[in-house]
């Protein structure tokens, strides 16, 4: 046995090792030294530390104490060539502290009910196609397993949490857990003035903004009972259709991505760029315009606009297309969309499905023909309706959408009047710059309308619009004042959320991904 020594501020190197032949070993023991024997630290190698005349666990100890090195210890036989000390420095000792109970290893005892499958006289390695006939005695039983899908999850689209139960990677059963995003909507307009509850609405469906606004405005205008002038119906009606493009960019191309489809998103993102741009020329934000306000717009479309939009639609209709031979004939994209989340017509009118959800099922109801409002009863558009309710059929119906979209988006640059975008009663809009440099009374209107707000005559209304994902309603109570007494704002995604346990039953775990992503689910309008 060797025991070797080396310096921790040099190398071990082979050649500088040397035997401790020189040191005389003494007969009698030596005294006890602070530091650890190292018989103690080496129980299960009885052969290192026997009782050998060649043994150098003294010596190891009568240099410990002047020279504590780092220490190597190797078996005899794997020193191939002669071992050599070189000289030792001296330093302090370092001084090895005692185990205590906590840090010490400490072996756990076997359970004693347990029973090893080799005790009951099975093979060492059973396959496993006969391992449950084989155990004998062992009760197994196949449960349920459930798995939480979001909130972080890159497909929950927002902050959804949804609990699946599974039975392998079947869907037995999912509860959705929404509020994460819930702020309070409903409630806090009822202490703001209708002007100021106005961009409470951009933040609900936060895709598709200008038609929150829309929804709220035409509520108020019918307490009000006031007709808005034709240009700022067609302006409403242009872009309400620009934001049907927006939503369903993002709905198509993130449903896409979801499942794998990378490019389409990466493409149709810029087309998506050009219309936010469009927001921001005419409202000077991005995402919250506050442009749709009670009594038309906030203002003018600026010069040049209209031929811009004119040529981006020109250009669009090829963009469709190019999706289109990416995704319509895909084999990957039929197979993870065809067949499921079926849901029939009677379903979805059970559970209140609208907008594409509902006609994806056969139903050919949307409320810009059944209920028109600003300028659709001038404009001619069809209505896509699918026949298999499945999630490739909607996903058509989307893609039709998109080219009557462009087709009204045609009409209304054609047809668009001149004229004021306000209604002139100071008293409920803005008066313009130059009158309030010339009246101080329409000052006074200005500084009234944004500080107390106009009242509205007492009533209840209900509006509904048809919003890109369905049917974007708002029941609005006034008692008088210049707040509402109640607001209640209908999301089409929280009833599409609400179908999700039944849509995804007895379907595979990936599946659920694609069923979220053809309910085109926003929070911020279902948590509100």
């Amino acid at each position: 046995m060797v025991f070797i020594l080396f310096s921790r501020d040099e190398p071990k190197c082979d050649s500088q090792l040397e035997t401790f032949s020189e040191f005389p070993i003494r007969s009698e023991p030596y005294p006890p030294i602070e530091c650890a024997r190292i018989e103690d630290h080496l129980p299960s190698f009885p052969s290192w530390t026997s009782n050998s005349p060649s043994s150098m666990a003294a010596s190891f100890a009568r240099l410990a104490g002047n020279a504590p090195k780092r220490l190597c210890l190797r078996p005899s036989s794997l020193n191939t060539s002669i071992p050599r000390s070189r000289s030792i420095a001296t330093s302090v000792p370092r001084r090895q502290a005692e185990a205590t109970s906590y840090q010490a290893t400490r072996l756990v005892p076997t359970d004693p009910t347990f029973t090893s499958i080799a005790n009951k006289g099975l093979p060492e390695h059973p396959d496993a196609a006969d391992l449950e006939s084989e155990v004998e005695g062992l009760d197994r039983k196949i449960r349920h397993y459930t798995v939480n899908f979001g909130p972080q999850h890159p497909a929950a689209h927002g902050v959804l949490r949804l609990i699946l139960e599974l039975n392998g990677e079947e869907i037995v059963r999912s509860d959705p857990h929404v509020g994460l995003l819930h702020r309070g909507t409903e409630k806090l307009i009822e202490y703001k003035t209708y002007m100021q509850a106005l961009p409470y609405f951009d933040r609900l469906d936060y895709v598709s903004m200008m038609t929150n606004e829309q929804c709220f405005s035409l509520a108020v205008e019918k307490l009000l009972n006031v007709e808005i002038p034709d240009r700022a119906k067609w302006i409403r009606t242009l872009f309400g259709e620009m934001t049907r493009v927006l939503n369903h960019l993002m709905s198509v191309l993130s449903h896409a991505m979801d499942v794998g489809a990378l490019t389409p998103f990466l493409w149709g993102f810029e087309e998506r760029e050009k219309l936010m741009e469009f927001y921001e020329r005419v409202s000077g934000a991005r995402l919250h315009a506050a442009y749709v306000r009670p009594g038309g717009v906030s203002q003018d479309i600026p010069i040049g606009l209209l031929d811009d939009i004119y040529q981006w639609a020109t250009q669009f209709g090829d963009r469709i297309d190019e999706t289109e031979e990416l995704l319509t004939d895909n084999r990957i994209w039929k197979a993870r969309t065809q067949g499921v989340g079926v849901v029939n017509a009677t379903d979805a009118l059970n559970m209140s499905f609208t907008g594409v959800m509902l006609r994806g099922s056969g139903v050919p109801y949307d409320i810009r023909k059944s209920q028109p409002y600003d300028a659709y009863d001038q404009v001619e558009f069809d209505v896509p309706v699918g026949v298999n309710g499945d999630c490739y059929d909607r996903y058509l119906c989307r893609m039709e959408e998109f080219r009557q979209s462009l087709r009204i988006i045609h009409q209304c640059l054609n047809k668009m009047p001149a004229g004021p975008v306000r209604v002139e009663d100071y008293k409920i809009s803005p008066p313009p710059r130059a009158a309030m440099k010339e009246n101080m009374e329409a000052l006074i209107h200005h500084f009234l309308l944004f500080t107390k707000g106009y009242s509205v005559p007492p009533g209840e209304t209900y509006s509904a619009i048809e919003a890109p994902k369905g049917e974007m309603g708002v029941f609005l109570v006034s008692d008088g004042s210049e707040r509402p007494y109640r607001c209640k704002i209908r999301a089409p995604g929280f009833a599409h959320l609400g179908g999700f346990d039944q849509v995804s039953r007895g379907h595979l775990l990936a599946d659920a991904v694609a069923i979220i992503g053809t309910m085109d689910l926003v929070f911020g309008e279902v948590d509100r």
